[in-house]
């Protein structure tokens, strides 16, 4: 009985033992301490890439939305490497900060000059999913939808005299690749892709770490989410913010769209704010009248924080913003047919509790909480 006990006893231990070196040949480190140690000397990067698969609720398609992890790891650090401005001062979260959704709440940016840009930041945390948002419906980057890529948009960007003012992108890029944590980062995000320019891997993943921002927690999501019926009233919104949710859906969302159809409803329009246009908007790359005075139409997720609003900031406020659509919008030639009843431009003609409820109801669409996670944030020490 007791040789029996010893056998059962040796067999645990082997089992044990084998489960435990199974287990630890399944560990796989990204980084060989070398290396790590090379990256931890400039960089706060965990040892193990982030995830930044976004998964996606039910009521947004329930699916998963990938990009490759390394690729989104060096698109971080460059997003916040000052080194791709010409003045060596200016980055990408200059202009996108992640608390406020990435923009910068200002109504024109400051890039490397004196300068400010010609229109209003565009948020990038407006988004269920920005990698979703741009495969659906045509969507395109910039207000005038003139770039069909954040790789293009990035390139504009860096190129712009005003932004960022780098002229030759390969440059930068020699410069970078001078760092040895930059090397490791490049090798880990294209192993063995020689065939693609380090711009273009820069620009790439530029565009990873951009398409794998993404918010759906917010006060709405979760409300549909648990009635799974957006015309419902909210048993967690006060009366005022389901009226306001109401009144967007009979007024707002033939534009604005909140549901798994991720694009913009409408993907640009002209919404009426000018009779004439200095800034023309689309129609200044189209060079065709009809497109005169039309502006992309932005997703609406965490409008709370991205004021100033419209192409130009000229509204500081929601309350502003409602107030145009309430009793401002005028008969531009192009105004969309949305904003039209017989011809004449539509307005709503709110009254003072209807505007505090459409208002108190795009405030139900924050999420401030996933943009600053850390995998968002600034990875230099």
């Amino acid at each position: 009985m007791k040789t029996n006990l010893l056998l059962l006893s040796a067999f645990a231990i082997l089992a044990l033992s084998s489960c435990i070196k199974d287990k630890e040949e399944k560990i796989v480190k990204n980084y060989s301490d070398e290396d790590y140690a090379k990256l931890a000397k400039a960089l706060d990067l965990p040892s193990e890439t982030y995830d930044y698969t976004l998964d996606l609720p039910t009521h947004l398609g329930g699916f998963p939305v990938s990009v490759d992890n390394h690729q989104a790891t060096l698109g971080r650090v460059l997003f916040y490497d000052k080194r791709l401005s010409v003045n060596k001062q200016v980055n990408c979260a200059s202009c996108h900060h992640a608390d406020k959704a990435f923009t910068d709440g200002e109504q024109f940016s400051k890039g490397v000059t004196t300068e400010r840009t010609s229109r209003n930041t565009l948020a990038l945390g407006s988004f269920p999913s920005f990698n979703a948002y741009y495969g659906f419906g045509g969507t395109r980057m910039f207000w005038d939808n003139r770039a069909a890529s954040v790789m293009e948009q990035s390139e504009q960007t860096m190129k712009n005299p005003v932004e960022m003012g780098i002229k030759d992108l390969s440059d930068v890029v020699d410069e970078l690749l001078q760092e040895d944590y930059y090397q490791i980062l490049f090798e880990k995000a294209f192993p063995g892709q020689d065939w693609l320019s380090n711009e273009e891997k820069m620009l790439q993943a530029l565009q990873s770490f951009v398409s794998s921002i993404g918010c759906f927690n917010t006060k709405y999501d979760q409300a549909l989410a648990s009635t799974g019926n957006p015309d419902a009233n909210f048993s967690s919104f006060t009366q005022e913010e389901n009226l306001g949710k109401q009144l967007f859906a009979t007024n707002c969302i033939s534009c604005h769209n909140l549901g798994a159809g991720f694009a913009t409803t409408i993907v640009a329009a002209n919404n009426g704010l000018d009779t004439d246009y200095e800034d023309q908007g689309i129609g200044a790359i189209s060079n065709q009248s009809t497109d005169n005075g039309v502006f992309k139409v932005p997703m609406l997720r965490n409008i709370e924080l991205t004021a100033p609003y419209m192409h130009d900031g000229r509204f500081a406020t929601l309350e502003e913003v409602v107030e145009h659509y309430s009793t401002g919008v005028k008969n531009h030639p192009n105004l969309h047919e949305n904003l039209r009843v017989g011809g004449q431009p539509k307005k709503l003609n709110l009254n003072d509790g209807e505007k505090a409820a459409l208002v108190a109801f795009l405030h139900t669409l924050t999420d401030a909480e996933s943009l600053v996670q850390v995998r968002y944030s600034d990875p230099f020490k």
